[in-house]
């Protein structure tokens, strides 16, 4: 995904957060990890965006190389794995929720979500300590 040499080269701490989850596809698999429960690959290719399978494997493979998921046997399919959140990755629920709110600020079009931006404004703290907790 990301080798061309340049990676992290400008000891920016901004520019280290985007080369480790900043891309598109990155963040939907983290979100779809962190707010909607899913696991295993065909729940990512399922996501409303329509991923494709090799970009998924590709970010599967360097979120876990960056130590942001975690890939396991599916306890009920030994021939598949899930995926799920480290800590380092549900570090990343503030950067989420803040995207949600910037989103829920800007986003005019009638067909936006606004489910969980609801939730986070009724109780955030609690809403954000929910998914920065290990989830089982």
């Amino acid at each position: 995904m990301r080798n061309d040499g340049k990676k992290r080269n400008s000891g920016c701490p901004v520019t280290y957060g985007l080369d480790t989850f900043g891309d598109r596809w990155s963040l939907l698999v983290i979100r779809e990890l962190l707010l909607r429960g899913k696991k295993t690959y065909g729940d990512f290719l399922a996501a409303d965006e329509g991923i494709s399978t090799n970009i998924l494997a590709d970010r599967l493979k360097h979120l876990e190389a960056e130590g942001i998921i975690v890939k396991s046997r599916d306890p009920d399919n030994r021939r598949s794995f899930t995926y799920s959140l480290t800590q380092k990755g549900r570090d990343l629920a503030p950067i989420i929720l803040e995207i949600i709110i910037w989103s829920g600020m800007h986003d005019k079009r009638p067909h936006a979500r606004r489910n969980v931006l609801k939730k986070i404004n009724k109780d955030r703290e609690g809403f954000e300590a929910s998914l920065r907790s290990p989830q089982d």
